[in-house]
C-alpha cells in the first residue's frame, strides 16, 4: 500500500505497546502497533505531535484502552486499500464492541462467501488497528487466529471488550 498522502504522524505509548498513528487530509489513515506486520516505515513522513486529528485520535485510543470508551469518532481515510479491502474494512467497523464474527461471516457480509482467504488477507492489511476492529474476527471454530499486531494483543483487546 502506498502512503504518499500522509501529512503527519506521531507515536503514542499505550498499555499494549507503542503505536504509530498517521493522518492525511481526509482523516486518520494509519494506526499500527510498533513492529506490526505490514506497518509502513514512517520515517519519510513529517512528525507532528501537535496535529489536531492525531491528538484527538490519541485521546480516543487512551480512553478505549482504559475501558472508558467503546467506539471511535474519527474521520478515516481508507483510500490506500483496494475497493475489496475497503469493503472488508467497512464490514469490520460494523462489528459491535464486545462482539466477534468469523472470517466466513465477514466474507458473507461483503457479498463474497467463497472469499474467506481473501477476506483474511484484507483484514491482515488493515491500516487502522483498534479503530477498524480487526481484532474482533475469529477463526471458524471461534479460535484466535492471526493478528498483525500479535495474537497476545488480540486476546487482550477481546478481554478488554468483554469486561465492559
Amino acid at each position: 500500500m502506498e502512503y504518499h498522502h500522509v501529512q503527519a504522524h506521531t507515536r503514542l505509548d499505550t498499555a499494549l505497546g507503542p503505536v504509530v498513528m498517521a493522518a492525511s487530509a481526509r482523516g486518520l489513515c494509519g494506526l499500527w502497533f510498533e513492529g506490526q506486520q505490514h506497518q509502513p516505515d514512517p520515517s519519510a513522513w513529517p512528525r507532528d505531535d501537535a496535529h489536531p486529528l492525531l491528538i484527538q485520535a490519541a485521546a480516543q485510543v487512551n480512553a478505549y484502552l482504559a475501558g472508558e470508551a467503546r467506539s471511535f469518532e474519527l474521520p478515516l481515510d481508507l483510500s490506500p486499500g483496494t475497493p475489496f479491502q475497503q469493503a472488508v474494512w467497512q464490514a469490520l467497523r460494523a462489528i459491535g464492541h464486545g462482539h466477534t464474527q468469523t472470517y466466513g461471516e465477514v466474507a458473507q457480509r461483503v457479498g463474497r462467501p467463497a472469499a474467506t482467504r481473501a477476506v483474511g488477507a484484507a483484514i491482515g492489511r488493515n491500516p487502522i488497528s483498534l479503530v477498524v476492529p480487526c481484532h474482533r474476527v475469529l477463526g471458524a471454530g471461534g479460535g484466535l487466529t492471526g493478528y498483525a499486531g500479535g495474537v497476545g494483543r488480540k486476546l487482550e483487546l477481546l478481554r478488554l471488550e468483554r469486561g465492559h
